[in-house]
This record gives structure tokens, C-alpha cells and sequence, in this order.
């Protein structure tokens, strides 16, 4: 656990995707709650790809063409209909306490969180090319190096994410008070999961 992995993992972690617009977009429509349900599924979206990565699935997925592409698309098609969700929705925003939000609400908003991460194959690729960089180079804890490893990336993203939907949920007030910002927010939230999902469809194992 060199400072050189943490700093690292931090400016991976900050840099703008998937899961961050996620997390941002879910505070600023949902409020803080659904924030940290946000933030939660996109951690726990994480795992799947690292034990990938311990596993070794990672590099038959790196090379074969035809399963990354699956999953590659598997991900474009869900970034696409989350774009189309959130344009479609017209119901009008509340500044209402959202410590209400049925739990089914909250629950489904963890499940679509970690199906952004799940759904997303350079995952495991990043994190195949990634962690081994760290390692001490002792065959016998490189998976418990790797298991380490992973779980302080997770915490991490986990923290940042947290951070990111609770901004967005304290700036939820002003946008909401303004009809106009609500459907403008929409809008920019629909046209970068569209974005992501064809910046997605480009990429090339």
C-alpha cells in the first residue's frame, strides 16, 4: 500500500465516468440517500471485476474479441436506456425530505449502479493492467496483494463517490427551485450516459 498506488487510485477514482455521473445525477434528482445507494452500487459493481482480475478472467475476456464485445454491448445498451429513462422522466422534482424514499426505490437505484460497473469490460482489463503494478513481486501474496489492493480502490471510490452525490444533493435546492434548470439536468444527465454508452460501443479490446 505505497503512497504511489493511493495517489494513483485517487486521480483514477476522481476522474469523471460512468459512476461518477451516476452518483452526481442520482444526488441532484434524488437527494443524498439515493446518493450513498448510488455510490454503494457502483462500489459493489467493482468486485465482479476484480476477482475477474485475481482470477485471471480478465486476460481470456482482453482476448477473446467476440466476449468482450458482448459485454462491451451489454454495457452500451444499458448506458443508452438510462439515457432514455432519464429524458422520458417528466415527474416533477421535490425539495422534500428524501429520508422517505421507498426502499424499493433506493433498492433499485443500488442495482443499477452496480450494472453500470458490472457492464463495463475495461474494468477488468483496467484492473488486470492496473494492480500488478503494485505488487511486491512474491508469487505467494500476490492474491492476497491483489485482494488488498482491490478492497482499498473500492473504499476509495466508495469515499469519492460519496462525496460527489452529497454535493450534488446539497445543490439540489437551487436547481430544483428553477423549472427550467430541472429539465435542462435531464437533459445534460440523459446526453452523457448517451455519451458514455457510445464512447463505450468505440472502445476496442
Amino acid at each position: 500500500m505505497t503512497p504511489e498506488f493511493l495517489l494513483t487510485a485517487l486521480i483514477v477514482v476522481l476522474s469523471p465516468g460512468t459512476g461518477v455521473i451516476y452518483t452526481i445525477s442520482t444526488g441532484l434528482l434524488r437527494g443524498h440517500r439515493a446518493a450513498l445507494a448510488a455510490a454503494f452500487g457502483c462500489t459493489l459493481g467493482i468486485i465482479p471485476h476484480l476477482l475477474a482480475a485475481i482470477l485471471g478472467v480478465a486476460a481470456i475476456l482482453h482476448s477473446s474479441a467476440l466476449l468482450f464485445q458482448l459485454v462491451k454491448f451489454a454495457g452500451v445498451a444499458f448506458l443508452l436506456y438510462m439515457a432514455w429513462q432519464t429524458l422520458r422522466d417528466s415527474s416533477k422534482l421535490s425539495v422534500t425530505p428524501d429520508d422517505s424514499a421507498p426502499r424499493a426505490t433506493l433498492t433499485r437505484t443500488v442495482t443499477r449502479g452496480t450494472l453500470i460497473n458490472v457492464l463495463n469490460p475495461k474494468l477488468s482489463i483496467f484492473f488486470l493492467a492496473f494492480l500488478p503494478q503494485f505488487l511486491s513481486g512474491t508469487p505467494g501474496t500476490a492474491t492476497s496483494e491483489m485482494i488488498t489492493l482491490g478492497a482499498a480502490f473500492m473504499v476509495m471510490t466508495f469515499l469519492v463517490f460519496v462525496l460527489y452525490g452529497v454535493f450534488a444533493s446539497v445543490a439540489r435546492r437551487k436547481v430544483l427551485e428553477n423549472p427550467r434548470a430541472q429539465s435542462w439536468i435531464r437533459r445534460i444527465f440523459a446526453a452523457s450516459f448517451a455519451g458514455l454508452g457510445l464512447k463505450l460501443a468505440m472502445e476496442k479490446a
